[in-house]
Parts: structure tokens; sequence; C-alpha cells
């Protein structure tokens, strides 16, 4: 969501940048702010149908939009994607890790009774990664 807006924020800076760039040019091709609204869309877009700037300066910034919002718009898809395919593919140790992370510092919120529980689980949980600890070095000793 933050480089959406990030985005849209650039967006509009270079879309007014390249206005004022080319309001004075009597060559422009952008002689509104709605149109230099659609360039920045249609620049950033790779569409290929974006009105070329006619001043240096417009030219410059038109540049320097093309290059920012296409890493940011493209990247943020990709990173995106990246994302979601890569998420079941994380170590599941780590997903319970950050779950007690997360419920540790939810401790305070709990009654009496609650964190009893919680004592009783935790004990249990200690007894178990001791059995498995001595499981898996039994393990590695019969290897050895």
């Amino acid at each position: 969501m933050k480089m959406l807006f990030l985005l849209i924020v650039l967006w509009l800076i270079f879309s007014s940048g390249l206005y004022f760039a080319e309001r004075n040019s009597n060559l422009a091709t952008i002689t509104s702010f709605g149109e230099a609204l659609y360039w920045g869309v249609a620049a950033f877009s790779t569409a290929g149908i974006a009105d070329t700037p006619q001043s240096n300066l417009a030219k410059l910034i038109g540049g320097i939009w093309i290059v920012l919002g296409s890493v940011i718009f493209f990247g943020t898809i990709v990173a995106t994607a990246t994302t979601y395919f890569m998420r079941p593919l994380q170590h599941p140790a780590k997903r319970i890790i950050d779950t007690i992370e997360y419920n540790l510092e939810q401790l305070n919120d709990l009654t009496i009774d609650e964190l009893d529980l919680l004592k009783e689980t935790v004990d249990t949980l200690i007894i178990h990664v001791e059995k498995l600890k001595e499981k898996q070095s039994t393990k590695q000793g019969n290897k050895q």
C-alpha cells in the first residue's frame, strides 16, 4: 500500500513538473494538466502512446519519471508475486516461532486461568522438545 501511495504522489509531482516545464513552449504537445496526468501514466506503462515532451527540461523530467515510475510499478508487482509464491516455501519452524513471539506480546492481556493453561502447555512443550532432541541425538549417534 505504501508503494502505491508513493507511486501516486510521484506521478502527481512529475506530471506537474512536466506540465510547468512544457506550458511556455510554443511546440508543446502537452498543454493542460490533464494531458500531463495522462502522459504520466502512458509514459511509465511502456504503452508507447505518450506524447513526447518538447522542452529539454520536460524531457529530463519525463525521462526520470519513466525510469522511476517503471521501477516502482513493475518492481512492486514482481515483489508481490514473488512473496505470494515463496510464502509456502518458508520453513514452518519460522512460522511457529513468529506465532509464539506474537503471542508472547499478548501476555499482559491474559487472565490467571489463561496463564495457568499457558504454563501447562509450555511445560508439555518443553518435555516434548527434550524428547525430540534426545531422539535426534540418538539417531545421529547411530549414524556415526
